[in-house]
This record gives C-alpha cells, structure tokens and sequence, in this order.
C-alpha cells in the first residue's frame, strides 16, 4: 500500500503536472521552430504573442460569463479560443506587413530580424499590460477536477489521494489534437508541402512556382494558432500574468533547442524533456521517500520553484556546448 501511495503522490506532483507542462511547451515550442525553420529566425516575441492571444481569450471569456454563456463543466475559455486565434491571427499578421516583410524584402540577416523581433517583443509586451494590466487574472470556470483526492481515498482506500485538474486533462487532449492536425496539415496538404519544402530549400521551392508570401502568410496563421492555444491553456492550468509569458520564452526556446531547431518533433520532445526536469528538480521527495520507508531530515528538494528557469538555462547550455543540433538533429544554433 505504501508503495501504491508514492506512486498516487509521485503522479500528482510530478507526472501529471510534467505531461501538462510539457504539453504547453510543445505547443509553445513548435511555433518557433515554424518560424526558425521557415522564416530563418529565432522569433523573441512568441513569449508576449503567447500572452497576446490569451489576453484576448481572457476578455472574451469575461465577456461570455456576463453574458451567462458557458460551457457547463468545462471552461468557457473553450468557447473564446477560437476568438483569441483570430484576434492573433491579425495581430501577428499586421506585424509581418508593417516590420517584417521590409527586412525580408532587404534580404536582411538572421542576427538583424532577431533584434527586431525583441522589439516587437517590448512592444506586444507593453500592448498586453496596458489593455489588462499586470496582475494576476483568473479566468477558469466550470468544474474544477475530473479526480479529486477526496473521491479518489473513498474509491481506493489509500491515504494519499490522487487529483486531476480539469484544465491538465484539457490541456492534454487539446495540445494532441492540434499536434495531430499540424502533422497533417504539413505532410498531407499541397500547403503543408510547399512550407516543407520552403523550409527545406528556399531558391528550389521559388523555381518549383512556390509562392513565398503565401507560404510566410500560413507559417504566421499556425504559429497564432499554436501560441494562443498553448498560452490560453498555460492560463487556464495556472493564472494569467503577462509577464510569466515573458519568462516562458526561456523554457519555450530550450524545448526547440533540445530537440532540434526546425523539427516539429524535436520541439515536442524538448517540451516534455524540459517540462520533466523542472518539475523532477523542484520537487520536494521527502513524503514519496516516506512512503518508501526512508526517513528524511528535510524536503530532499535539489532546487526551490524559484530556480526553476535555472533547470532551462542549465539544459540549454549543455545542449549548445555538446551538441547544438539538437536530439534530432535540427538546424545548427
């Protein structure tokens, strides 16, 4: 039974919370290999484009609850995410027209679109706390377990009880489902395909007729897509604050890195590798030892949850210095 109960407290700090995390990281972690592998560079504002779509969701979501339009057990946020993808949709699109494309059309270098990019960053960022302020925001509604620990210790008879959050469980399916479609939209539409074959040679796919614009036009459509589903869930799982997307973008740009700049599934990999590092390295072990027969003296923890992003840093360093091409060989950094 002992044994039984480490695993139930193993699985509702660390496997649970991880799979929901990585899942957000994933999401986060294929529009910037989208735009690195596509537009060939390293994007600074996914963070706040993140924040920009979830903002929307956020505002909407109110508007809906006013207006007594729900979802029942599930989050009306569901309900406003299609809204949200459209308000970023136009959002990152304006910006492609108004700053982007003059640096394109100039044949400008990586190294000068990733500055612009951290101004554009500064600015979204800006844009986010001026429409909603900087503090906290919650928005979820709807039922707020699928498991909860007291039903789970009636179910079970166990001491420790097992918890699932609906936003976990909503974050898992969702993040699945678009990750599904993704790979479809990329291997099975003649789109998909120009954008692959876009990605993977430029001067070939514009002899081949490849329209360039209407490829970058579709990269920013999916990468709106990805970072306001992945920020809407990220809020939903957690709270709204804009300035955590901000700091997201560390994890987020590890995640690509690890698994290899420019591969889709790289980018899923590195979301989960990241996300179950923090969570296993901030993890306080003393009550799963316990539950193992081991008699800590303090919280056997290797890091407080204030270091964190240090787990990301550290990861990112390592993955740079040893092999920057990633776990599936991506494209050098």
């Amino acid at each position: 039974m002992d044994f039984l109960n480490a695993l139930v407290a193993l699985s509702n700090f660390v496997l649970i919370p991880g799979i929901a995390y990585g899942s957000q990281l994933a999401l986060g972690a294929l529009g910037v290999t989208l735009i690195y592998g596509i537009l060939r560079f390293s994007n600074f504002a996914h963070g706040d484009t993140m924040a920009f779509g979830a903002m929307i969701a956020v505002l909407v979501t109110w508007w809906f609850q006013a207006m007594g339009i729900g979802l029942g057990p599930l989050p009306t946020a569901l309900l406003a995410l299609p809204f949200a993808i459209l308000g970023c949709v136009a959002l990152l699109l304006v910006t492609d027209r108004l700053v982007y494309r003059f640096y394109r059309e100039q044949k400008a270098k990586p190294v000068i679109l990733v500055i612009v990019s951290m101004g554009v960053m500064f600015i979204m960022n800006g844009l986010v706390r001026f429409i909603i302020g900087p503090d906290d925001q919650r928005f979820a509604d709807g039922e707020r377990f699928i498991i909860s620990a007291r039903d789970f210790k009636q179910m079970t008879g166990l001491d420790e009880g097992l918890t699932i959050k609906t936003t976990q469980g909503i974050t898992v399916i969702v993040a699945v489902i678009a990750v599904v479609l993704l790979f479809w939209f990329l291997n099975k539409t003649r789109t998909g395909k120009s954008m692959r074959a876009y990605s993977d040679n430029e001067d070939l796919a514009l002899l081949s007729g490849i329209n360039p614009e209407r490829v970058v036009m579709y990269t920013w459509l999916i990468v709106a897509a990805l970072a306001t589903t992945a920020g809407v869930l990220y809020g939903l799982d957690k709270s709204f604050k804009p300035f955590v997307y901000f700091q997201l973008l560390l994890p987020i740009f590890a995640s690509a890195i690890v698994g290899g700049l420019g591969s889709p599934l790289g980018a899923i990999a590195g979301g989960f590798i990241i996300a179950f590092s923090e969570v296993t390295i901030t993890y306080a072990w003393k009550k799963v030892l316990q539950y193992m027969g081991a008699e800590p003296s303090g919280l056997v923890q290797l890091l407080s949850t204030d270091y964190k992003f240090a787990v990301s840093f550290v990861i990112l360093l390592i993955v740079l210095l040893f092999r920057p091409t990633g776990l599936f060989r991506g494209k050098s950094v």
